[in-house]
């Protein structure tokens, strides 16, 4: 079994960031939640246009790249990953180098890590997002397609080659950035009234069969732990638990609250208990979320779960689980 010690994580940004660069950046970088509310925020723009962590498949189906945000505008479709690293930044060749350095009382020591290029990266993984779009029966010229690598740490410093590269957007250009997505209402009028293929823009039209596209297309699911921890990545099932996860978006796991209760199940022979509800997809009224089905498990139970980044499944003991959240 994994020691799920070590793969606790606070729902951080999916990039596969430097060892060095990520850790000593993560207490002046924000989690992506939080940034994800500084997004809106800044570009006024509403909740069903920007969407986090896309898992867009390829030409092949076979494999899927994960896209920390999808920003839909009338400009266009803004495909951006997002890195928190620190330290000097430089290309070599098909490779980018990041380094770091450690200053203590009596000596600095510099290290080096050697990671894959993140513009070819974004640039595959909207190429990619094109052409799903495409499949889906929604046609968008690839010129309204724009990748870009945003970096948030204020002390991460890219090499003059890298600068001049529009694609990407340093730490002291993120709010200009962000703040350039808010349209005026003269902007509004005009994209209203001015045919898409004048205006060089997205259509109305467009843009909401774009939307109907990506609320299909999958993010991940999340585990959310009694301790306050969250693991993302894919459920893989449970020996007691049956779904369809086309019907089913959340399961809730409620345990035996009192040590007293817990015992008396032990003394009358019986495991301890969990009980799990399911909850119906999409379907909430005035009175909540609509129950989909209710099950009771033992508490020692394991749910299978890959954790994003990890090359083994997690075994996760179903009394320490909140709850699971389900992508489509």
């Amino acid at each position: 079994m994994l020691q799920l010690g070590n793969l606790f994580t606070q729902f951080h940004l999916s990039s596969r960031a430097p060892e060095n660069a990520q850790s000593q950046s993560s207490k002046q970088t924000p989690a992506l939640p939080d940034f994800l509310q500084h997004v809106r925020n800044l570009t006024g723009l509403r909740k069903e246009d920007v969407y986090c962590n896309l898992r867009v498949p390829d030409q092949f189906q076979t494999t899927k790249g994960d896209i920390n945000f999808v920003i839909l505008t009338g400009q266009g479709i803004f495909c951006i990953d997002v890195k928190p690293w620190r330290g000097a930044v430089s290309a070599h060749n098909q490779n980018w180098h990041v380094q770091v350095k450690e200053e203590d009382q009596n000596f600095t020591n510099t290290c080096i890590e050697q990671i894959e290029d993140p513009l070819r990266a974004i640039m595959t993984k909207t190429a990619n997002l094109c052409s799903h779009l495409n499949r889906s029966g929604v046609s968008v010229r690839q010129s309204l397609f724009f990748p870009r690598v945003m970096f948030l740490s204020p002390d991460c410093e890219l090499d003059e080659g890298l600068r001049k590269k529009r694609e990407l957007v340093s730490h002291s250009q993120i709010d200009d950035f962000l703040r350039s997505f808010k349209e005026g209402y003269v902007a509004w009028i005009s994209d209203a009234l001015t045919p898409s293929w004048i205006s060089g823009h997205l259509s109305y039209r467009q843009m909401e069969s774009v939307r109907e596209v990506l609320r299909r297309v999958g993010t991940w699911d999340l585990v959310r732990l009694h301790c306050g921890e969250q693991l993302k990545g894919d459920y893989q099932g449970c020996q007691y638990i049956a779904l369809n996860r086309q019907d089913t978006d959340t399961l809730e796991f409620s345990r035996v609250k009192t040590l007293s209760a817990d015992s008396l199940w032990a003394l009358l022979g019986h495991a301890p208990q969990v009980t799990v509800r399911m909850y119906k997809r999409g379907c909430h009224s005035w009175l909540g979320k609509s129950l989909n089905a209710t099950t009771t498990i033992p508490s020692n139970t394991f749910v299978i779960f890959r954790i994003s980044g990890e090359e083994a499944d997690a075994k996760i003991p179903a009394n320490t689980i909140h709850s699971i959240t389900l992508s489509i």
